[in-house]
């Protein structure tokens, strides 16, 4: 997975953190239970954010343990697990295999290859426990794959439709919080499709690998050179970066605002809003310190 949607921990209280961790660790041991060493590989703190929120939303009943690992061999560690734990792991594992297949057709990355090769019978067990919803997926990455081959340059596009893969994703049970969950995954999934063509302009550029963004500098660069624009960048356009900002912090406004309306319980609704409001910022400071060579205090996950 992507890895954006994360907490800002210098924001968190230690039993917060401590809390948050605990559901990471419970889907990183349900994968290693359930699928191998090959499944605990592909663990994101993407999934751990659905488990929390969909915990907080529906109460279920969790299993509390203690683990060791190879991150940690030397010391156990605390574990929750619940009927999401074991959904977001197979989520986890079916969107890893995608990614893993988009490498290898996108960029040739034998590692995608290799790594979705081994997944393959896994995978194919999990669209048989979800068929409507490996269905609906799959229609969305063939969207997506046509929109590349077609090298659309509008962002909105394949970030839309990534946003419904996120929103099926989201969407656990046809009930009375179907649809605001549903709009939480679409725009959280607009703003990591995004994100990552943000953090990804120079390796792209590099590759040649489709990223609508590089797409508009080009645009941007040829008007330049045939005097529609008064100035000339170095680097990306500066009113692509703007932009992209604009879009970001509009993405997380709607994610927000679905998420402030359903009837959240429990402590990990502070922890749900640092990941919404803070947390997925930290990697946007990063990227943009990065690129200009002036370290910022954002308090990211370092």
């Amino acid at each position: 997975m992507f890895g954006y949607v994360i907490v800002n921990k210098q924001e968190l209280r230690f039993r917060e953190f401590d809390r948050y961790r605990s559901y990471y660790c419970g889907l990183c041991s349900d994968l290693k239970k359930r699928y191998g060493r090959a499944g605990q590989i592909s663990l994101s703190y993407d999934l751990t954010f659905v488990i929390l929120l969909l915990t907080a939303l529906y109460e279920p009943e969790e299993t509390e343990g203690l683990v060791k690992c190879i991150a940690h061999p030397f010391e156990k560690h605390p574990t929750r697990i619940n009927r999401f734990t074991e959904y977001a792991a197979d989520m986890n594992l079916l969107l890893t295999y995608e990614k893993c297949r988009d490498d290898w057709q996108d960029e040739k990355k034998l590692s995608g290859k290799l790594y979705s090769d081994i997944l393959t019978k896994r995978v194919k067990q999990i669209r048989e426990k979800y068929p409507k919803k490996a269905e609906r997926i799959d229609a969305c990455l063939k969207e997506i794959g046509e929109l590349e081959k077609k090298r659309e340059i509008n962002i909105d596009l394949p970030a839309g439709a990534f946003g419904n893969i996120m929103a099926e994703l989201f969407a656990v049970y046809p009930d009375e919080w179907e649809r605001e969950l549903r709009n939480i995954g679409f725009y959280l999934g607009k703003f990591i499709y995004i994100m990552d063509a943000y953090d990804d302009l120079e390796k792209d550029e590099k590759s040649g690998s489709y990223n609508p963004l590089l797409l508009r500098n080009e645009y941007q660069r040829k008007r330049e050179a045939a005097g529609f624009l008064d100035e000339n960048h170095d680097g990306y356009d500066d009113h692509l970066i703007e932009d992209v900002e604009a879009m970001l912090v509009m993405m997380m406004g709607e994610c927000g605002k679905a998420f402030e309306r359903l009837p959240l319980v429990g402590g990990d609704v502070e922890i749900l809003r640092n990941i919404l409001y803070s947390g997925v910022w930290c990697r946007f400071g990063m990227i943009r310190e990065k690129r200009s060579g002036h370290p910022e205090n954002n308090g990211e996950n370092r």
